[in-house]
């Protein structure tokens, strides 16, 4: 199947132009102008006239059929990467988190059986670590050759997910040795236990105490702490949903010394703010953790984008419904599921406040969603870009089309929206995976298992050279 789309502004991170793109089975074969005057041909030409062709965005942050506690996330991974592409994403990095006492390859074995064969596109996993032990790192060398080559380790969570500065140390050592990226989940959670029972114990125990619990001072302190403990270990480290100016301060001062220290934020922190937990059991619909910061912060985090402190921008999509599941914690916020729903949001939300709103370019744009992810996360050439021999993952994205954001009309398998009724510029018309036309004026004709498992290379040697 040959397809070409013409008459569109190719947009990458590099830069945009007015090119036709030919697409030649599963990848992309000719980007150029006037192909078709060239005597291209091809079984379906697309009119991309006044829209952009842009690559498919990129998540590298998701919880799909997630347990947490009681509950699992909302969306399966059948539900989510639908989404994920009615909203121009074409690719996902899911988390599969280690259990005390089981092995990596048994947290990785359940995630591959979640989603062979249910997603609708391309996906990958990292691997979250709980038990630090000598079988768990030289696990680690044996999932790095197989492609999965991230590890999450988490400062938060104690008696659940949390390891110690010994831990974290030792698994970076081993990623300095074989290459992995350590991402790192930065909070003092000892600390904020602390705080949380406190308020629990006095009876403040709404929504809005959850943001309270978790100041961003904990956010930076834990920051600083595992960029220090990087450096001592020789390795790279990624901070996910960095939530915070005060956590960006901590990532900024690392990367002056020379650490190779990286973050990402999220949607809901350059949206949402701490107020929308005030408004009582509402506040529910709104509690992640890192929790959302006062607004003042938001300015911070857009500028950290622009300066390329921040390189990505995931969504941590985590969903869990209001009712049934959110509400568990309707008389102790301790235990409101944490995670919003974000996966089909993020890049028409970024086009419309970063780019209709004069915050990045279109090219910064099209970085921080899609280049910059695949680049940092083994997937550079194949994802990411729209050029000759990357995968046929494309967008033909209308820049001037308006729609409002609610539960009622998105595609996440949750009965809210935390951007409910927000009226966003911007929207992916057609969306291709290699090649195969999955979503087109908001009609699915995609299948469940069109997705395939994507084995990606190692780069944190690249990352600490400051070659990425």
């Amino acid at each position: 199947m040959r397809t070409l789309i013409v008459n569109g502004t190719v947009v990458n991170a590099n830069g945009s132009s007015e090119a036709d793109v030919l697409v030649d089975g599963e990848t992309i074969a000719l980007v150029g102008r006037g192909l078709a005057a060239q005597g291209i041909t091809a079984d379906r030409t697309i009119d991309a006239a006044g829209r952009y062709v842009i690559p498919g965005a990129v998540d590298v942050h998701t919880h799909f059929d997630m347990p947490m506690g009681p509950v699992f996330s909302k969306d399966t991974f059948e539900t989510g990467t639908r989404a994920a592409a009615f909203g121009g994403t074409t690719t996902i990095i899911d988390f599969a988190p280690q259990d005390r006492g089981h092995s990596l390859r048994e947290a990785l074995d359940a995630w591959h059986a979640r989603a062979e064969g249910h997603c609708a596109i391309d996906y990958g996993f990292h691997v979250s670590v709980s038990d630090v032990n000598e079988a768990t790192l030289a696990e680690m060398d044996g999932l790095v050759a197989e492609g999965v080559t991230d590890f999450k380790v988490f400062t938060a969570y104690p008696g659940r997910m949390y390891s110690d500065d010994a831990a974290i140390l030792r698994t970076m050592q081993r990623a300095a040795e074989n290459g992995a990226l350590v991402m790192v989940h930065a909070e003092n959670g000892i600390a904020i236990d602390v705080l949380m029972d406190a308020n629990a114990e006095a009876g403040r125990t709404a929504p809005w105490f959850h943001g309270l619990s978790r100041p961003a001072g904990l956010e930076a302190e834990a920051a600083n702490r595992v960029i220090r403990l990087a450096e001592a270990a020789g390795s790279a480290v990624y901070i996910v949903h960095l939530s915070s100016r005060d956590a960006l301060e901590a990532v900024e001062a690392g990367r002056a010394r020379g650490a190779a220290a990286y973050a990402e934020t999220c949607p809901q922190y350059l949206f949402l703010s701490l107020d929308d937990l005030g408004n009582g059991f509402e506040g529910a619909k709104f509690v992640c953790s890192p929790p959302l910061r006062p607004k003042d912060h938001q300015a911070a985090l857009w500028d950290g984008l622009r300066r390329d402190s921040l390189q990505v921008v995931s969504t941590d999509h985590c969903p869990f419904d209001f009712h049934g599941q959110k509400d568990l914690g309707r008389d102790d916020f301790r235990r409101i599921p944490n995670g919003l729903p974000t996966v089909e949001d993020r890049l028409d939300l970024l086009h419309d406040g970063g780019v209709v709103g004069g915050r990045i370019s279109r090219e910064r744009w099209i970085e921080i969603a899609s280049t910059s992810p695949a680049r940092m996360f083994g997937l550079a050439g194949r994802k990411g870009v729209v050029a000759p021999g990357a995968d046929a993952d494309l967008v033909v994205y209308d820049p001037a089309r308006r729609h409002v954001i609610s539960a009622a009309t998105h595609h996440m398998a949750v009965d809210y929206s935390c951007f409910e009724g927000r009226t966003v510029q911007g929207g992916s018309d057609i969306v291709m995976s290699r090649g195969r036309v999955i979503v087109e004026q908001g009609r699915y004709t995609g299948r469940p298992g069109d997705g395939r498992f994507l084995r990606r290379a190692p780069t944190g040697a690249a990352l600490r050279r400051r070659a990425l």
